[in-house]
Protein backbone atom coordinates (compact mmCIF):
# COMPACT_ATOMS: atom_id res chain seq x y z
CA UNK A 1 0.00 0.00 0.00
CA UNK A 2 1.30 3.36 -1.08
CA UNK A 3 2.70 5.31 2.00
CA UNK A 4 -0.41 7.91 1.45
CA UNK A 5 -2.86 5.23 2.49
CA UNK A 6 -0.76 3.75 4.92
CA UNK A 7 -2.20 4.80 8.68
CA UNK A 8 -4.60 6.89 7.52
CA UNK A 9 -7.71 3.96 8.20
CA UNK A 10 -8.26 3.72 4.08
CA UNK A 11 -8.43 0.89 2.38
CA UNK A 12 -8.59 0.29 -1.41
CA UNK A 13 -12.01 -1.63 -2.10
CA UNK A 14 -15.78 -0.63 -3.02
CA UNK A 15 -17.09 2.16 -1.15
CA UNK A 16 -21.30 3.57 -0.84
CA UNK A 17 -21.10 7.58 -1.75
CA UNK A 18 -23.38 9.97 -0.72
CA UNK A 19 -24.07 13.36 -0.76
CA UNK A 20 -25.10 15.60 2.20
CA UNK A 21 -25.31 19.20 0.35
CA UNK A 22 -22.58 19.77 -1.97
CA UNK A 23 -20.17 17.56 -0.40
CA UNK A 24 -19.49 13.95 -1.49
CA UNK A 25 -18.66 11.29 0.90
CA UNK A 26 -17.80 7.41 1.11
CA UNK A 27 -18.15 4.67 3.20
CA UNK A 28 -16.99 1.20 2.82
CA UNK A 29 -19.75 -1.13 1.43
CA UNK A 30 -18.87 -3.66 3.98
CA UNK A 31 -20.14 -1.85 6.62
CA UNK A 32 -23.71 -0.94 4.62
CA UNK A 33 -26.10 -3.41 5.27
CA UNK A 34 -29.12 -2.01 3.10
CA UNK A 35 -29.99 1.91 2.03
CA UNK A 36 -33.31 2.50 2.95
CA UNK A 37 -36.19 5.47 0.99
CA UNK A 38 -36.31 8.11 4.15
CA UNK A 39 -38.97 7.49 6.57
CA UNK A 40 -39.35 9.55 9.33
CA UNK A 41 -37.65 7.86 13.01
CA UNK A 42 -39.88 7.86 15.55
CA UNK A 43 -38.29 10.07 18.04
CA UNK A 44 -36.50 9.69 21.08
CA UNK A 45 -36.37 12.13 24.05
CA UNK A 46 -33.52 13.39 25.72
CA UNK A 47 -31.13 12.08 22.67
CA UNK A 48 -28.35 14.20 21.12
CA UNK A 49 -29.19 17.21 18.81
CA UNK A 50 -28.35 14.87 15.59
CA UNK A 51 -30.26 11.75 16.93
CA UNK A 52 -33.40 11.54 15.34
CA UNK A 53 -35.01 8.79 16.98
CA UNK A 54 -35.21 4.96 16.46
CA UNK A 55 -36.12 3.44 12.57
CA UNK A 56 -37.97 0.67 11.82
CA UNK A 57 -35.68 -2.00 9.90
CA UNK A 58 -37.08 -5.68 9.77
CA UNK A 59 -38.92 -5.69 12.90
CA UNK A 60 -35.95 -3.89 14.48
CA UNK A 61 -35.31 -0.55 16.24
CA UNK A 62 -32.07 1.15 14.47
CA UNK A 63 -31.06 4.48 16.15
CA UNK A 64 -31.05 7.12 13.15
CA UNK A 65 -28.64 9.99 12.92
CA UNK A 66 -28.93 12.73 10.88
CA UNK A 67 -25.24 12.87 9.31
CA UNK A 68 -25.54 16.87 8.77
CA UNK A 69 -25.80 17.84 11.88
CA UNK A 70 -23.41 15.64 13.75
CA UNK A 71 -20.66 17.29 10.55
CA UNK A 72 -22.02 20.23 12.19
CA UNK A 73 -23.92 21.24 8.99
CA UNK A 74 -27.23 22.78 8.87
CA UNK A 75 -30.08 20.08 8.35
CA UNK A 76 -32.67 20.70 5.93
CA UNK A 77 -35.82 18.80 4.83
CA UNK A 78 -36.05 15.40 3.65
CA UNK A 79 -36.49 15.06 0.18
CA UNK A 80 -37.14 12.41 -2.58
CA UNK A 81 -34.01 11.47 -2.66
CA UNK A 82 -33.20 11.60 1.01
CA UNK A 83 -31.81 7.89 2.02
CA UNK A 84 -30.88 5.85 5.02
CA UNK A 85 -28.10 4.18 4.89
CA UNK A 86 -28.38 1.41 7.61
CA UNK A 87 -25.09 0.62 8.82
CA UNK A 88 -23.37 -2.64 11.29
CA UNK A 89 -20.29 -0.23 12.18
CA UNK A 90 -18.08 -2.13 14.55
CA UNK A 91 -17.34 -0.29 17.99
CA UNK A 92 -15.03 -1.34 20.68
CA UNK A 93 -16.18 -4.76 21.68
CA UNK A 94 -19.58 -4.82 19.46
CA UNK A 95 -21.17 -3.97 16.46
CA UNK A 96 -23.16 -1.27 16.35
CA UNK A 97 -26.15 -1.22 14.07
CA UNK A 98 -27.31 2.83 13.16
CA UNK A 99 -28.79 4.41 10.86
CA UNK A 100 -27.29 7.66 8.73
CA UNK A 101 -29.52 10.01 6.84
CA UNK A 102 -27.83 11.05 3.82
CA UNK A 103 -29.98 13.68 1.13
CA UNK A 104 -28.86 11.21 -1.60
CA UNK A 105 -27.16 8.06 -2.59
CA UNK A 106 -24.57 8.34 -5.85
CA UNK A 107 -23.39 4.61 -6.01
CA UNK A 108 -20.73 2.14 -5.37
CA UNK A 109 -17.40 2.86 -6.61
CA UNK A 110 -14.08 1.09 -6.71
CA UNK A 111 -11.36 3.46 -5.13
CA UNK A 112 -7.79 1.78 -5.41
CA UNK A 113 -4.82 2.19 -2.84
CA UNK A 114 -3.05 4.56 -5.21
CA UNK A 115 -5.96 7.06 -5.67
CA UNK A 116 -6.88 7.51 -1.78
CA UNK A 117 -5.13 10.18 -0.39
CA UNK A 118 -3.94 10.99 3.62
CA UNK A 119 -6.62 13.00 5.58
CA UNK A 120 -5.91 16.44 5.16
CA UNK A 121 -5.69 18.83 8.05
CA UNK A 122 -8.84 21.29 7.00
CA UNK A 123 -9.48 22.95 9.89
CA UNK A 124 -11.90 23.40 13.07
CA UNK A 125 -14.85 22.80 10.46
CA UNK A 126 -14.47 19.29 9.86
CA UNK A 127 -11.86 17.86 12.52
CA UNK A 128 -9.86 15.28 9.94
CA UNK A 129 -9.60 12.71 12.67
CA UNK A 130 -13.20 11.56 10.81
CA UNK A 131 -11.50 11.56 7.48
CA UNK A 132 -9.64 8.37 6.51
CA UNK A 133 -8.97 9.70 3.31
CA UNK A 134 -9.86 12.00 -0.04
CA UNK A 135 -10.26 10.31 -3.49
CA UNK A 136 -9.64 12.93 -5.89
CA UNK A 137 -12.05 13.20 -8.85
CA UNK A 138 -13.04 15.46 -12.08
CA UNK A 139 -15.89 17.07 -10.02
CA UNK A 140 -14.60 17.75 -6.99
CA UNK A 141 -13.34 15.21 -3.81
CA UNK A 142 -14.67 12.27 -2.00
CA UNK A 143 -14.25 12.35 1.74
CA UNK A 144 -14.26 8.60 3.01
CA UNK A 145 -15.49 8.99 6.88
CA UNK A 146 -14.50 6.51 9.42
CA UNK A 147 -17.79 6.30 10.97
CA UNK A 148 -16.45 4.46 14.09
CA UNK A 149 -13.87 7.51 14.93
CA UNK A 150 -17.37 9.61 13.69
CA UNK A 151 -18.98 8.40 16.99
CA UNK A 152 -17.16 8.92 20.50
CA UNK A 153 -17.11 6.10 22.48
CA UNK A 154 -19.67 7.87 24.44
CA UNK A 155 -22.18 8.52 21.30
CA UNK A 156 -21.09 4.63 20.36
CA UNK A 157 -22.71 3.64 24.22
CA UNK A 158 -25.87 6.03 23.89
CA UNK A 159 -27.30 4.77 20.49
CA UNK A 160 -26.18 0.97 21.59
CA UNK A 161 -28.54 1.50 24.87
CA UNK A 162 -31.41 2.80 22.60
CA UNK A 163 -30.84 -0.67 20.48
CA UNK A 164 -31.21 -2.53 23.70
CA UNK A 165 -34.12 -0.74 25.33
CA UNK A 166 -35.80 -1.30 21.38
CA UNK A 167 -35.14 -4.81 21.65
CA UNK A 168 -36.31 -5.70 25.51
CA UNK A 169 -39.20 -4.00 24.58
Amino acid sequence: MPETAKGQGAAEGQYVTFGLGDEVFAAPVGLVREILTYQAPSRIPNGPAYLLGLTDVRGRGVPTADLRIRLGMTAVQPTLNTRILVLDIPVEDRVLSLGLVADRVFEVAVFTADQIEPSPDIGMKWRSDYISGVVRREDGFVVLIDLARLLSTTDAASLASLSDVERAA
